[in-house]
This record gives C-alpha cells, structure tokens and sequence, in this order.
C-alpha cells in the first residue's frame, strides 16, 4: 500500500478521534515498510497530535532519519496546541532552520495558553531577526491575544506594526483589528478600521456588527447587516443573538422567522439564541413551535440546544415541560444543570433545586459559580441554614468563594437565616463588592429590624458611588416603617424617583402604604392610596386591613375589605381581618354575618398548625390538639408556664378571640395555640444545648407574640422571630458540663422573613415580602419515618384535626396570603 493510503486512513483516524485505531495502523506501517518515507511519517505525528499524545508523537519524530522542516514545524506545533511550553521552546532552540510557521507556532502555544508576556517577547525577538518570517498569522495570532487579555495599548502597537508593514489591506488581519476594538468598548475606533478596509468579505460584516450590537448600537448594526450584498448563517444569527441581548426580544423572533423563510440553515447558537428571546418575553407558544420545528432537525439531541429549551421553559414557567426536556436528554453538562436548578428555584421550588444540585453532584459534575450561588439562594429562600452552611463549606474547599454571585448568594442567605453577624461577616470578607453585595446586606437588617444600621449601610452604599435598585429601595422603606420613621421613609421615597429615576413598583407602594398605616396615619394611607397611579394589589389592601384592625378604624377598615373582596373574592383574609375589627368592638352580628358569606361563598380559612422536629422526626399540633400521645405532658406543662406567666404579669389579649364567649372559654382558646402546644413540646423533650425551633403555617397572633416574650425570660433564652417561624436558644446553666457542642451549636441562629429581635418595633402587619411564591416544604410525621410532603399536605392535615374537632383556631386568623415557611 503507498503512503498516500496510509495517510488516509491516518486521516479518518483523526476525524473518528481513535487512537486505538490509529495505533494499529501505526504497527502495521512498522511491519509492512521498511524505510518509511517523511511524508508518511509527518503525517504520523500530525495525527498522535491531533489525538493527544504527544508521547507517540515525539517518539515517531525522534525516528525520523533526518527531519525536514514540516518535520520540525510538525511537531512544534503539537507541542504548542497540547500546551506543552517548555518542550515546545525547546524544540524551537533545536531548529537548525525557522520559517513563519516555526514562529506563529511558538507565538500562538504562548497565547493560547495565557502566557503574554512570553508571547509578546517571542514577537519582538521575531521582529529582530528580521521582517522574512512576519505574516498574517503573525498579527491575527496576536491580535487575538490582546483582545483576550484586554491589553488595548499593546493591541494599538500591533495596530501601528500591522500598518507599517502594509498588512491593512488583508481581511484576515482587519477582522481580529475590528474584533480586538469592540471587545475593549472601542466601537469607533473599530468602525474607522472597517470603513478603511479595500476588501471587505461577509466575515469581516459578521464581525463589525458583532461589535456594534455589543455595545448597544442596533440601529448602526441593523443597516449594516441591510447594506450587505452577501449573508451567510451568522449575519442572521449574530442579528438574532444581539437584538435578543440588548432586550428587543420580539424583533429577534421576528428575524428569526425572516432567516427561515430564506431558507438558511441554523445551528445551535442561532436556536439558543431565539429560544433566550422567547425566554425573555415569556413567549410560551412560540418557545413551543421553536421545539416543535427543532425536533425535526439534527439538533433535537444537541445538549446546548436541550439546554436552551431547559431555560426557555423555565422562565415562561412551563416547569413540567422544562423537565420533561431535561429527563430526555441523552448527555447533560453543568449548563444543562445549572438550567434546570435556577428554573426550580425561580419557579419556587426550592427544594427540587437543592435535589437537582446533589443529583448534579453525584454524577461527577463539578458545580460552576452559577450553579453554586443559585442553590445557596434557594436555601436561603427555604431558610435552610444547616444545608446552606454545607455550601458555603463547598466554596471554600472549591475556590468559588471568590466569585461574587457566590458570596451575594452567602450574604442574603445567612441575612435570611436570621443570623446577622455572619451576614456582615461574609460581607467584610468580600475582596470586591457590588450593589448586590450592598443590597443584600441592607435587606438583611431591614429583615432584621434594625432600621438604624439599614439607613446606615445604605447611605454608606450611596457614598461608594454605587447605584441602588428597586429591591434596595423595597429594604430602606421596610427598615424605615418597622421603626416608625414616617417622615424619613418619604424622603427615600420621593429621592428614588426624582434622584435616581426608579420607578415604583407595587412592593414599593405597598411599604410606603405599612409605613403610614403601621404608625396610625390610615387617613393620610388613603389619600395616598387615592393618588396611587394604579390600585394597590392584595397585599397593599390587606397592609391597610391589618393596621385598621389594630388601631380600630371602622370606616377605612370597611372600605379596604371591600376593595380586596372586589380584586380576590375568594381571599379569606378580607373577612378574617374585617371580622377581626367588628369582634374587637363586639359586633357580634356583624362578625356571624361575615362568617355566614365565607360559608355561601364557599370562602374556607386556613386551619392554623404549627410543628416541630426533633429527632428526625416532626411533630404537628394544631389549636386544643389533643392527638399527640404526650398531650398529658404537654398540657401539664403549657399549664406551669401559664401560672408563670401571670406572676411575672402577662394578662391574655381577649381582642384576639372572635368568639362571643365567656371570659374562661376565651383563657382556654388562647392558652391552648398550636405554637404554645409547640414550645412546651420542645421545652419538654429537646435538648437544653440544642435550639427550639417552631414553624407555622399562618402568622403568630398578637397574644401568642407576647406570651412567648415571657416564656423566653422565665426560661432564659433568646428569643428570635420570623413570619411563621420561631426560635429559643437556651442559656447554659453556670457550672454545668454538658458535654460537647453539637453542631447546631457551631453554627448561626436561623429565622425566616420579617426577623427581628424583641424590643425593638417588630409588629405583625402585612409587608411587601409576603409576596414571595415560593412553594417550601415541610416535614410532617405522626411517630412514622420522616417525609417530605407539600405545604398543602400540611394544612390539609390540619383540616381534617379540625373538621375532628370541631373547633376553630380563630386567634390564628390573621393570615399571610402566602406560605412562608423555613423548613428543615
């Protein structure tokens, strides 16, 4: 067989990426040929190159009886594409002859690689040595290599060689020159190489309104794609993905619907791309007729193509279809991953996002920033400090605590959790920080309820120059209506529009609505409301509702439950609230009429429960629950604690009883809460060195409030809480061993939403967080293994204690509209 043979079948080896093959075609040259030709030989090494192994190349070269200079540039150049640098410099040295190859090869091994200061000495040693060698590789290669490493002044000393030298005039050069110029913001500069260029091919087109679009010129880039003579492929997806990128998502499929009817083949960027415009315009059918017209094509199995899908479901949330995507794909990488983990946790589906992540896990796919910071937020929505801490863990041992979507993630997750100080610690530790990293530490003590240290970080924020953003607002006005600086809170309100040009949302009128209401100002909330340029949405009517039932207000009180009735008929906390206010005046008529609406209209409150756990298991109770096999002992207890109570001067809060019953019926009701049953549980069986944690399904009531401030102080624990959740930490007593620290102990205080810590204002009222969708779990058990089931599970549990029963938990009727729950 001849060399040429040989050479082809080297070829295909190279082409099928098998070495084995290529291997035994290499023994079978040894045994058939006894003095190869150099032809073949090259060919050899150019084929271990390609291949990877650089070991059997060097040993086919080293064979060569005498090396030629393709030999030499050969093998060079394998070294160079392997990165193998000190070996290709070497070999260099050894040359007996260098050519522009030899050079390139050696400039281009220093580039890829990262090396430019090697590169850079290699290029003026080259210039030296003479201008033979210099070529249009030359200047591409380096051209690249500015671009990629930012160095414009170099780039314009390349700039300034390449015109000395007359190599302007290549399309080969001026494309990296307009390239180099754009990624480093220089549009202009780019443009003036474009507009100078005799020779202009489509490459060099694709390239300059690359450029254009990168740095927001669409209208330039739009008449330089018309003006063009010839369009491949990446004109039209460079158009697509660039209209796409600077949010003009609708003229993006429609160009895409336009490169169809020319007939143009696409490839994966240019169905990511339009599947991200359909993703961003929350355009369902058409992301579905995308699907549809891919599945047709080669690509239905392309893993950057499934992924696309993967995002562009889950941002129209179409959670089950991006899943159904994600099930079938035949190979997955960490971007098709990290799609589906932050479409579970935009979705609300926190803990199928944390899942994901360990599913990720335990394949071998090592997480990005992305992929880590995403799953730390999804934590912090659940408030799941313990499995948060174990990712803060992972990026310290991974080095993706220095990425700064990472360490936001840690701020907000540990702000969330309750636990400040280490909120403010990962803060001070960040090397760099942005007005996320800011934001999220400002929405922590505002969460917290320190109003004063959030002014104070956010007129700090102000003074670094940064810019801050609606969410950071959303923070200051919360911080400002928990401690009652009304006068304060509109000044930041005003200031956000006319010095920072942000325009309200409903959250930011909904807290601008709690800071006039929760300090008593309910006829100025309403001409506030009146001036609205929209209507408040529930939350902002059930804001209002709250604060009248708190300070009594009849007349306002009527009209904001109409409001919500009139804008969510079925929401309960319309009647609760306004039944709240004619029980509190002992309307009783009035409060069985409401209820006998609810009941026509088929309204049903949410039965209040609260649960706790303790090894491994969860234990649920509900008003009067006397189901659980320790009622005797619960009972015996929450009475002790009563007795307690009243000699330190805790006087139950009858308001909260909207029954017309007798005074002792009314002790009982309130005595007998579902958190209360709750704590005394956990006073009794866990452990005095381990935190008691309380989570409910509804808001702890004003009584409930209060009565746990006197159990914290005749215990002698911290007390923390959050909307549907608190917590005690017991002090050790002085001169007691009681062994090592468990880890409960070794890490931060968990709380939810709305933390703050007694005495300072922290009232119950309604805020704009409340308008959060995430959909937690909770852990429910009856002496049976653990289980993770479904909030709904939870309160449908709690429906059919009730409906047993017959009782109604009604102090618990202050609802949230929205579970929100911290779940362990």
């Amino acid at each position: 067989m001849s060399s040429n043979y040989y050479c082809a079948l080297l070829k295909l080896c190279s082409k099928a990426r098998d070495q084995t093959q290529a291997k035994k075609l290499h023994c079978h040259i040894i045994k058939a040929l006894v003095n190869p030709e150099t032809f073949l030989l090259n060919n050899l090494i150019i084929t271990y190159g390609k291949l990877g192994n650089i070991e059997y190349a060097r040993h086919v070269f080293d064979e060569i009886p005498h090396p030629n200079l393709f030999s030499w540039n050969t093998i060079l150049s394998a070294y160079s594409k392997l990165g193998h640098l000190l070996e290709m410099q070497e070999m260099f040295e050894r040359m007996p002859n260098q050519d522009g190859v030899s050079w390139n090869s050696l400039i281009s091994g220093y580039a890829c690689y990262g090396s430019l200061v090697e590169a850079v000495k290699v290029y003026r040693r080259m210039l030296k040595e003479g201008l033979v060698n210099l070529n249009r590789i030359t200047f591409s290669t380096m051209l690249i290599l500015c671009s990629n490493q930012g160095c414009v002044d170099l780039g314009r000393q390349i700039h300034g060689n390449i015109m000395k030298f007359g190599f302007l005039s290549y399309v080969f050069v001026g494309s990296p020159l307009v390239d180099m110029y754009s990624k480093m913001g220089l549009v202009y500069d780019a443009k003036r190489v474009f507009d100078e260029m005799t020779e202009r091919n489509v490459v060099m087109y694709n390239t300059m309104i690359t450029g254009l679009l990168r740095c927001g010129m669409v209208e330039d880039s739009r008449q330089l794609f018309q003006g063009m003579q010839e369009r491949d492929s990446v004109s039209w997806t460079t158009m697509i993905t660039g209209l796409a990128q600077n949010g003009l998502v609708r003229e993006a499929i429609e160009m895409f619907r336009d490169m169809r009817l020319q007939g143009l083949d696409m490839d994966q960027f240019t169905f990511g791309s339009v599947l991200t415009a359909c993703g961003g315009l929350l355009a369902l059918e058409g992301g579905k007729q995308i699907h549809a017209y891919i599945i047709r094509t080669d690509y239905k199995d392309n893993i950057f193509v499934s992924s696309a899908l993967v995002d562009m479901y889950c941002k129209c949330r179409s959670i089950k279809s991006a899943e159904t995507v994600f099930t079938r794909m035949t190979s997955k990488n960490v971007v098709s991953w990290t799609a589906m983990l932050v479409g579970y946790g935009q979705n609300g589906y926190s803990e199928e996002a944390v899942r994901i992540f360990r599913d990720m896990q335990r394949k071998g796919i090592e997480p990005d920033d992305f992929s880590l910071g995403s799953v730390v937020s999804s934590c912090a929505n659940l408030a799941s400090l313990e499995e948060g801490a174990q990712f803060h863990a992972h990026a310290l041992v991974s080095g993706l605590i220095s990425f700064i979507t990472v360490s936001n993630a840690l701020v907000t997750l540990y702000g969330k959790c309750g636990s400040i100080e280490d909120s403010h610690r990962m803060f001070n530790d960040m090397k760099n920080r942005d007005e996320v990293s800011w934001t999220a530490l400002v929405s922590a003590y505002s969460q917290f309820g320190d109003a004063n240290e959030t002014i104070d970080l956010f007129e700090m924020m102000l003074a670094q120059g940064l810019k801050p953003d609606g969410v950071t607002f959303i923070g200051v006005l919360s911080a400002c209506s928990r401690a009652g600086l009304v006068e304060k809170g509109h000044q930041y309100f005003e200031s956000m529009i006319k010095e920072h040009g942000i325009t309200p949302l409903p959250d930011h009128y909904t807290c601008m609505i709690d800071l006039l209401s929760r300090s008593g100002r309910l006829e100025e909330a309403k001409t506030f409301i009146n001036k609205m340029p929209f209507h408040p949405d529930a939350i902002g009517w059930a804001t209002l509702l709250s604060s009248c039932r708190f300070y009594g207000n009849m007349e306002i009180g009527k009209w904001a439950a109409e409001s919500l009735l009139e804008l969510e008929p079925q929401n309960p906390a319309s009647y609760i609230l306004l039944s709240s206010i004619y029980a509190a005046k002992r309307e009783w008529d009035n409060v069985a009429q409401l209820r006998r609406g609810m009941r026509d209209k088929g309204v049903r409150k949410e039965p209040g429960c609260s649960w706790i756990k303790y090894k491994n298991k969860v234990y649920i109770f509900s008003a009067d629950d006397q189901s659980s096999p320790f009622s005797d002992q619960i009972y015996s207890e929450l009475e002790k604690l009563n007795c307690k109570m009243r000699a330190e001067g805790y006087v139950p809060d009858m308001s909260y009883v909207l029954h017309d019953v007798d005074r002792s019926d009314k002790i009982k009701m309130l005595n007998h809460h579902s958190e209360k049953l709750a704590i005394a549980f956990g006073l009794i069986f866990v452990p005095t060195d381990l935190p008691i944690r309380v989570f409910k399904n509804l808001r702890v009531c004003g009584d409930c409030h209060n009565a746990t401030k006197y159990i914290s102080k005749l215990q002698k624990t911290s007390l923390f809480q959050g909307e549907g959740y608190l917590e005690m930490i017991r002090e050790k007593e002085k001169g007691t061993n009681r062994g090592p620290k468990s880890q409960s102990d070794l890490i931060p205080r968990c709380v939810n939403h709305e933390m703050g810590c007694y005495g300072k204002s922290n009232e119950d009222h309604l805020t704009s967080s409340f308008a959060s969708q995430s959909q937690e779990r909770a852990y429910i058990n009856k002496n049976l293994p653990l289980e993770v089931v479904s909030p709904d599970d939870v309160v449908q549990y709690a429906q059919i204690k009730w409906q047993a029963q017959n009782l109604v938990d009604d102090v618990e009727t202050e609802v949230e509209l929205i579970l929100q729950l911290a779940y362990h």
